[in-house]
């Protein structure tokens, strides 16, 4: 049924292209949703996933399910805008470090450092490892999810993810730097 849509879609028939935002865009907001954590951000990426669908149908081939095919798609698009945007790690995801009554100036600005230390070990990582940490921790995506979302083995992503913290951990140590205990007052 779906090659079929496909062959009329490329020949330009719209109504076949609506059965597959139908079938498609449920399935596909979820996907996005787990990885943005974002209702708004979710909605936009989905709109933009079918218009590159739309401008690049050519590009499926027919090997493999579309399924599968959009999936991936979709999923590369997310990865893309992730690295276009620069996305960060907001600093409320990764730990609240202080409580509301001790909001001093102190620990604002030890606050800050440890998120500016943070995000430079996160960028110094290889890009595979970057967007694993990423969909872990800001996204906060099981393995399997990440996994899922990759098109990797589980113990690929434990691996990589492992390697990941390990390399923050050298690196803070070469450079004799450490992350403040904000938990002293």
């Amino acid at each position: 049924m779906e090659e079929h849509w496909i062959k009329e879609i490329k020949k330009g028939d719209l109504h076949y292209f609506e059965k597959i935002i139908e079938k498609y865009k449920n399935p596909l907001y979820a996907t996005i949703l787990r990885m943005t954590k974002n209702p708004e951000d979710a909605q936009d990426l989905l709109q933009e996933v079918f218009i590159k669908l739309y401008r690049q149908i050519d590009k499926y081939n027919g090997n493999g399910s579309f399924a599968g095919w959009l999936h991936r798609v979709t999923v590369n698009h997310c990865l893309d805008t992730f690295r276009k945007h620069e996305y960060k790690i907001k600093k409320e995801e990764i730990q609240d470090y202080a409580s509301e009554e001790s909001q001093q100036p102190d620990v604002i600005y030890l606050q800050k450092e440890n998120q500016r230390q943070l995000e430079k070990l996160i960028s110094s990582l290889p890009e595979d490892e970057r967007f694993i940490i990423l969909l872990r921790y800001s996204n906060e995506l099981s393995y399997e999810e990440i996994a899922e979302s990759l098109n990797i083995p589980v113990t690929t992503v434990r691996n990589k993810l492992h390697r990941a913290k390990k390399k923050m951990r050298q690196n803070l140590k070469q450079k004799g730097e450490y992350f403040y205990d904000l938990s002293i007052k």
